[in-house]
């Protein structure tokens, strides 16, 4: 998988909320850098030439990664104001990755202090960007709580007025994101599958390498408030058919039994028992596979023409090649996990 396609010049670091100045904005801090996407957004950056400061609680939990040494470390906490001046010092853009969902219960409480807290001190700072990576949901519909907190935090970003681009994004799939591992840890080991209504919610799941461009890109996109950009693969699919395309590419044969009655709780459980991930982490996203989270308005087209989003089979086919041992990774299942403990 090559470096993503697309990517911008870095634009100017505005004076003040109306007039840009020109001088490059070059100077990057990215929180959760540890997780997930920042953990493979952040090389990116430092690729393109930008300067980049990371935000962590515990730099212990930094990987062993050669980028490691090129950036800044900054041990702060979003929820604690005295340390947000200094984290922000000489900041132009700041990519918000952050989420309270290992905190467990009231997990919507710590996600709008950490936001209310960063969009504060960004406006303080005159901060010329905030690009914040939410999720997909029609917000018309009734979200489940972990969903709205997500749209929620795009509007806290946004109310102090530092130009804000949410990109509402589809599930990843990428070796070690949430949903690809707990997909295929389902479909490599449960042969025949009882399926709860959830399996079958129209999603529009998008590949890692799509994701980290639409990121990057999102530099040069001019946004005067706030810009909230729906982006998902080329494909909308069920989750079953998720399933059915990982086992299709595996050359796997796999059975699907629906039931009509499947709790929240007990699926949770149920994937707990399957896949690496905790009840706790599972609970909210099976809560949330109950609403369709597919692309509604498509003026990220008009933002980014450049990306050509893959289909999810292509998306599958990338995740697995990443998994695929070599002389620098022998072990990528055991990297995988250890991935999925970060997000």
């Amino acid at each position: 998988m090559g470096p993503p396609t697309g990517v911008p010049k870095p634009v100017p670091r505005r004076a003040n909320a109306q007039e840009p100045r020109l001088e490059l904005l070059v100077k990057i801090l990215v929180t959760g850098a540890t997780g997930y996407i920042g953990s493979k957004l952040t090389p990116l950056l430092l690729e393109h030439g930008h300067d980049v400061r990371v935000l962590v609680r515990d730099r212990t939990n930094l990987p062993s990664a050669d980028w490691v040494s090129s950036v800044e470390v900054v041990e702060a906490d979003l929820t604690q104001e005295s340390g947000l001046t200094r984290l922000l010092a000489g900041i132009d853009a700041v990519y918000y990755l952050v989420h309270g969902m290992k905190s467990g219960p009231g997990f919507h409480q710590r996600e709008k202090e950490m936001a209310e807290g960063l969009a504060k001190a960004a406006s303080d700072m005159n901060i010329g960007r905030i690009i914040y990576l939410g999720a997909l949901g029609n917000p018309s519909s009734t979200l489940t709580e972990h969903l709205r907190s997500r749209h929620e935090t795009g509007r806290l970003l946004a109310s102090t007025g530092i130009p804000t681009i949410e990109l509402r994004a589809g599930p990843v799939v990428g070796a070690g994101s949430l949903p690809f591992e707990m997909i295929r840890y389902l479909t490599e080991r449960v042969p025949v599958m009882i399926c709860p209504r959830w399996v079958y919610t129209r999603v529009q799941p998008i590949a890692l390498h799509d994701t980290l461009s639409y990121l990057v890109s999102a530099l040069q996109v001019s946004a005067k408030g706030h810009e909230i950009l729906e982006i998902g693969g080329g494909s909308v699919l069920s989750y079953g058919e998720m399933m059915t395309g990982y086992a299709k590419v595996r050359g796997l044969r796999r059975l699907m039994i629906r039931v009509p009655v499947l709790t929240p709780r007990l699926s949770s459980l149920w994937v707990h028992l399957i896949t690496p991930l905790h009840s706790s982490l599972a609970r909210p996203i099976v809560e949330g596979l109950r609403n369709e989270v597919i692309v509604r308005n498509h003026r990220a087209l008009e933002y980014f023409p450049k990306i050509a989003p893959s289909d999810y089979i292509t998306s599958v086919g990338l995740a697995l090649s990443d998994l695929t041992p070599t002389s620098d990774n022998k072990d990528p299942l055991k990297r995988s996990y250890a991935e999925l403990q970060t997000v």
